[in-house]
């Protein structure tokens, strides 16, 4: 058994690995074989909770695990993975690192799917942990040349901008508005924390792929709903996880909550995706539960090869 910290996941290369198993992981659904029901939160009054998400995949090689984190204002977080056929405990990864692999993964498999085939350019809001991840895999599966980047703190931006140029190599450049940021990108990631709309579709050009990250609720989102109108596709990673928040959908009561179709049909040809150029498409990720134990059994995997 092997366990692993944030420390071990730095290989840039993890990226293609987590987008690869994902991949795999939403054939899996769509074929009735991946396990991921809703996340579950146990409640520790008013000082935050746990929230656990269990699943697996079912086949030849069958995999089981669980994730628990906390919301009491840390970072800290366990994932647990079982290879079902000889009940062995493959290892453990600890830290926030997978979590951030795992998203962002996810949003790279929407827009391997989703976008235009020649996308080549992203606008950034946002330039934390979830950014970096997200920019990460949008150039593991697009060949990207420019990235623009805007978040409030001009030091951050500037910072990340940096970062990733050379992390990625290509062009990253800080802008000062999140409008600079989008127009004329083919995919944009809103990655901000902001409780009320920062672009709409007025923002962006036909035919833009648009990649949300973590939950949106009617209390907060950061997406004008107008971006949903425009919208000829809307898809998610989890149609069930998004009825399932105490607070509504952001979509809900719109008429775009019915419009949503489960992205691992969309990769299986059960659902139409981008139909023209000029389609406007928009992802919205929840986060589909169990899928951090399918990454990090596949990031285990590598590591036992390469040890």
């Amino acid at each position: 058994m092997k366990i692993l910290g944030d420390e071990d996941l730095n290989d840039g290369g993890l990226m293609a690995v987590a987008i690869e198993a994902l991949e795999a992981a939403f054939l899996a659904r769509a074929g009735h074989r991946l396990i991921a029901p809703p996340r579950h939160h146990v409640s520790f009054g008013d000082r935050g909770d746990l929230v656990f998400t269990i699943g697996g995949i079912l086949g030849e090689t069958p995999l089981a695990g669980f994730r628990v984190y906390e919301t009491f204002g840390g970072a800290d977080q366990i994932v647990a993975v079982w290879s079902v056929d000889d009940a062995r405990l493959k290892g453990i990864v600890l830290g926030e690192r997978l979590g951030s692999l795992r998203t962002g993964a996810i949003g790279g498999v929407a827009i391997r799917h989703l976008s235009a085939p020649d996308a080549r350019s992203v606008g950034i809001l946002g330039s934390g942990a979830q950014a970096r991840t997200q920019l990460a895999a949008a150039a593991a599966v697009r060949k990207l040349e420019r990235a623009r980047v805007f978040s409030p703190n001009e030091k951050r931006r500037a910072a990340f901008a940096d970062e990733m140029e050379r992390a990625l190599g290509l062009e990253v450049v800080p802008v000062g508005s999140a409008r600079e940021a989008v127009d004329d990108a083919d995919i944009v990631i809103p990655a901000t924390a902001s409780r009320t709309p920062v672009i709409h579709a007025a923002d962006l050009k036909p035919g833009v792929h648009i990649n949300t990250v973590g939950p949106k609720t009617c209390d907060g989102h950061e997406l004008g709903l107008d971006i949903a109108d425009a919208a000829a596709v809307i898809a998610t990673d989890s149609p069930e996880q998004t009825s399932a928040y105490a607070s509504p959908f952001f979509l809900a009561g719109s008429g775009h909550e019915h419009r949503m179709a489960d992205l691992a049909d969309i990769i299986a040809g059960r659902a139409g995706g981008r139909g023209s150029p000029g389609d406007t498409t928009l992802f919205c990720s929840v986060g589909l539960a169990g899928t951090e134990v399918v990454v990090a059994s596949a990031i285990l995997d590598v590591m036992s090869a390469s040890a």
